[in-house]
């Protein structure tokens, strides 16, 4: 069976993917296609498993670490009022976290005031292609997401012991 999370790891590798933001030691940065959520981010777990528990524990740690940090980085770019995050595997059992930037209200009519889960939303609104970034904007989101990442990791390199 075919697996839609190793196939763009490998568009990856091949420097096929223009939502690639960047590298990390347990896993790979990724733009979503669509951005209906304005900075929605994915985390892809360079290790095919189905479940957080799958992994060796130095791993699991290590991946947590860095999806914490990508959070952060998200956070920090593009200022929402929450973050959700979703580790779900429903549709791709290879492990990937979500990352939505949230805004007060931004379920708009779909949700309970304004609020809920993005899943809400049907799927002709989540995946509208207005919501998928021309190339020049994509490009500019990347690098936005790619420096608060190389920042981060900066400061704590120069924290270290």
């Amino acid at each position: 069976m075919s697996c839609l999370v190793c196939e763009r790891i490998e568009w990856i590798k091949k420097g096929e993917n223009p939502y690639f933001v960047c590298e990390l030691e347990t896993g790979y940065v990724v733009l979503g296609d669509f951005q209906r959520f304005k900075g929605y981010t994915i985390f892809l777990c360079k290790e095919h498993v189905q479940e957080l528990h799958e992994l060796p524990r130095d791993f699991k740690m290590k991946y947590l670490e860095e999806m914490s940090l990508v959070a952060e980085a998200v956070f920090k770019a593009y200022q929402p009022d929450k973050l959700n995050y979703e580790l779900l595997g429903n549709g791709d059992s290879h492990m990937h976290f979500h990352i939505f930037p949230r805004r007060a209200g931004d379920l708009g009519k779909y949700g309970n005031k304004g609020r809920g889960p993005v899943w809400w939303l049907p799927r002709e609104e989540m995946y509208h292609e207005k919501y998928k970034l021309g190339a020049m904007e994509l490009n500019q989101e990347v690098k936005r997401v790619r420096n608060e990442i190389l920042q981060l990791i900066s400061k704590k390199e120069g924290t270290q012991e």
